[in-house]
């Protein structure tokens, strides 16, 4: 009977977001798969936790992954996490969960911090709808073939970047969606120098003009309202604010309601019926 597969979050900074059920994984396990074995390391010593660690990561050969495989299909049971955060998302372990399907070894998650979620959480932006779009292309075709894609997606979409890279990064964002897209730029999420800053995208790229990036960055973009088929005018919308105002609704609910519907900030909204 082969052994089953965990895939265990870990804390995207701060180690006291850790949980119970992580470390009792963690610790039951046979060995940990770790795409950095002196990161995982440093998160096991603090815990007093010792367990074998298999290197996999992006340079990993299919030989690796088969081996891996093997010591599943044995009856071995293997937990694997990333640097930080939900392994297997965007992440070189998906190859690990992929084979894992094919030979029916059972895959069961054990849960942690996302600092995709993290982020769209505290962005201030809608979190009705979002696309992960991970680190964008550095190659500059593939990159434009990407950003082309994107130029009219209406879901707010979330982007990870190095600091190093930040400030190219926020003027191609820039040139496709326009100065005037509204941007959270998370950084350093759970961690001492926590930082959410919204501001648009012009704005963005006059900030780091005179302010040097630092630490890790998650990127959260407002979607495209402008190219929505069917769209109202703000005029409009407010109109429809009133008749359910007339209806009896109260203004701010028909301010919520219709911003829901419209895509229009229900703070906009409110402030044309004074």
């Amino acid at each position: 009977m082969s052994g089953t597969f965990y895939v265990i979050g870990t804390p995207i900074g701060n180690l006291e977001d850790i949980t119970l059920r992580q470390l009792d994984t963690i610790a039951a396990v046979d060995f940990i798969c770790a795409e950095d074995t002196r990161v995982t390391l440093k998160l096991l010593n603090h815990f007093e936790i010792k367990k074998q660690l298999v290197s996999f990561h992006e340079h990993s050969s299919k030989a690796d992954a088969q081996r891996i495989i093997d010591r599943l299909l044995a009856g071995e049971s293997c937990g694997i996490v990333a640097d930080a955060g939900m392994p297997c998302i965007s992440d070189p372990g998906e190859v690990l969960v992929k084979l894992c399907a094919e030979n029916s070894i059972d895959v069961r998650v054990v849960p942690g911090p996302s600092a995709v979620v993290s982020a769209v959480a505290v962005s201030g932006l809608s979190t009705r709808r979002f696309t992960f779009e991970g680190f964008l292309p550095v190659q500059k075709k593939e990159r434009v073939e990407r950003l082309e894609k994107l130029r009219n997606e209406t879901a707010v979409m979330v982007f990870y970047e190095a600091p190093h890279k930040l400030k190219a990064t926020l003027s191609d964002l820039a040139d496709y969606f326009g100065g005037e897209r509204r941007i959270s730029l998370c950084r350093e999420l759970t961690k001492i120098h926590e930082e959410v800053l919204r501001l648009t995208l012009a704005e963005a790229v006059e900030y780091y003009v005179s302010n040097e990036p630092k630490g890790e960055f998650v990127l959260v973009l407002e979607g495209a309202r402008d190219n929505l088929e069917g769209r109202i005018t703000l005029e409009q919308a407010v109109e429809q604010v009133n008749k359910l105002i007339e209806m009896g609704e109260r203004p701010t609910d028909a301010c919520k309601a219709v911003a829901k519907e419209s895509g229009f900030r229900k703070s906009d909204l409110y402030s044309k019926l004074q």
